[in-house]
């Protein structure tokens, strides 16, 4: 072997091996050992001991009501939060990449949202939502709509979408300005001499040209969906009456809230189960359908 070659091999291990360790350390250990605690019943506690009992809380886990509804207010709060966020995302995507004069400052502020934690920005809308939305019902007479809906069940979950709607489409807005700026322009100058709408320009060039943004957009609002916590946590606390208590909340509520180490890792592997059938599958779906330019 060359020196040449050794020193590249040399300059790949000093990059990867850290990242590896790191990456073995933090997430395939601690995953590997939490699908071990799965199978038995266990506090938490060091002292106390670890009683196997096979799969008893995979079985449990289908006559927990609890764990069922979050599961249902889960799946509802993604497939709400997919639609929304890629639309509005989209939609900010086409306006800043149309001759705005100010789309540069457009992009600074619409993807400032997503600069902003989770748990801050839970607070902030509380904020709004309790005392804005309170005085413009006041004011307006339009108490039907604007309430603090993080009082009401019906309302609640509705709440948690708007602001993760909010959060996000920034973010997913600059997926999409990378996609749009990719479609050759003859493309689109083409079909415009050719008689073309705007609106048939957007559904037979601009859509199946944006595939592959889409594949990407998807996979990060569906994953975010489901594993969505610190907002969960700051905004409603999963109420009212756990009307908003989702996956990741529940999960954690189990373990650290009940004690309950093994059923609570039970749950988790639920979870990462279905995410990753979702997402895959996702995936697959979108790829098949992305346009060779």
């Amino acid at each position: 072997m060359s020196v040449a070659n050794r020193k590249k091999i040399g300059w790949y291990l000093i990059f990867t091996v850290p990242l590896l360790l790191i990456f073995t350390l933090i997430v395939l250990v601690p995953f590997v050992i939490g699908i071990y605690y799965a199978f038995f019943q266990w506090d938490g506690i060091g002292a106390n001991p670890m009683v196997f009992n096979g799969l008893d809380n995979f079985v449990r886990l289908m006559e927990d009501e609890r764990f069922l509804r979050s599961t249902w207010l889960t799946v509802l709060f993604t497939v709400l939060s997919v639609i929304t966020v890629n639309a509005v995302g989209l939609a900010f995507a086409l306006l800043v990449t149309s001759k705005l004069k100010l789309a540069n400052l457009a992009r600074t502020m619409l993807f400032m949202p997503y600069l902003i934690g989770g748990l801050i920005l839970g607070y902030i809308w509380q904020f709004v939502f309790l005392d804005v939305f309170t005085l413009i019902g006041d004011v307006t007479g339009l108490e039907s709509i604007f309430f603090n809906w993080l009082n009401n069940e019906d309302f609640a979950l509705f709440a948690l979408v708007f602001v993760f709607t909010w959060q996000m489409a920034g973010y997913v807005m600059i997926v999409y300005i990378a996609g749009i700026q990719g479609i050759p322009g003859e493309v689109i100058e083409a079909a415009r001499i050719d008689g073309a709408s705007g609106w048939q320009r957007f559904l037979r060039i601009t859509v199946p040209l944006l595939m592959p943004a889409f594949t990407i957009s998807l996979f990060l609002t569906l994953s975010y969906g489901f594993k969505i916590y610190d907002v969960n946590l700051s905004l409603t606390g999963g109420g009212p009456a756990n009307a908003t208590e989702l996956f990741a909340m529940n999960i954690y509520n189990e373990i650290f809230g009940y004690g309950n180490y093994g059923y609570g890792q039970a749950k988790a592997i639920v979870f990462f189960v279905i995410i990753a059938a979702i997402t895959l599958t996702q995936v697959y779906i979108t790829k098949k359908k992305e346009v060779e330019m």
